[in-house]
């Protein structure tokens, strides 16, 4: 799948910590009815095997939502499932090495704190930046926060790109308005909803409204 900016206007990754009333199957299809624009599939604990299975089965789905599949950090389950890209940290699997692997169709997205880092991403053939954490976060309680300014100088040091990450919510996205980013990515503020396709919605009507001011 061809990746354009507008591709991550919302940004969903999926977390297991809701689980229970549906599968994450159910919940994924919930997130992309709601109109999330882009998918990344977490998993920290699941055997090789298992992520590339249900890697293939997400991948599907997302698919005739013609919405990408993004898997965090397992260059490996994403090249061998079919998965349209990567999505890595500051300390995993250099950009330029995955980009010699994968080719120039595969997506590349790449976790930026700091204007050095983006840069650096960038300049090793990075398709989008990850930006934050912008606020305090449930799912990364050790990440480090950034500020609105230093999310629009990292934004705004690179041409590619990027995606505001970190304790996203409905009522504070209004406060990195301005930011830079063409998007927000988010856990928790859709898979922890109780309407995970009714949150979806509102959030991304709202990520719209956050962009539009970085026009």
């Amino acid at each position: 799948m061809k990746f354009e900016k507008n591709m991550l206007l919302l940004y969903g990754i999926t977390d297991r910590a809701w689980e229970g009333r549906q599968t994450l199957y159910e919940q994924v299809e919930e997130a992309l009815k709601g109109g999330v624009t882009i998918l990344q599939l977490r998993e920290k604990n699941l055997k090789e095997e298992d992520f590339i299975r249900e890697a293939v089965e997400l991948r599907s789905l997302c698919h005739k939502y013609q919405v990408p599949l993004i898997i965090n950090d397992n260059v490996q389950v994403a090249i061998k499932s079919g998965a349209d890209g990567v999505h890595v940290g500051i300390t995993d699997a250099p950009v330029a090495e995955i980009r010699k692997l994968t080719g120039k169709d595969f997506i590349i997205g790449a976790t930026a704190k700091t204007v050095e880092q983006a840069r650096e991403a960038e300049k090793n053939g990075a398709d989008y930046l990850g930006v934050g954490a912008v606020f305090p976060s449930s799912t990364k309680k050790t990440a480090i926060r950034i500020t609105r300014e230093e999310l629009e100088r990292i934004c705004s040091s690179v041409k590619i790109p990027a995606v505001a990450i970190g304790g996203i919510t409905d009522e504070n996205i209004s406060e990195i308005k301005g930011g830079g980013m063409s998007g927000i990515a988010v856990v928790s503020a859709i898979f922890g909803a109780e309407n995970i396709e009714k949150a979806t919605a509102k959030l991304k009507e709202k990520a719209r409204e956050a962009v539009e001011d970085n026009e």
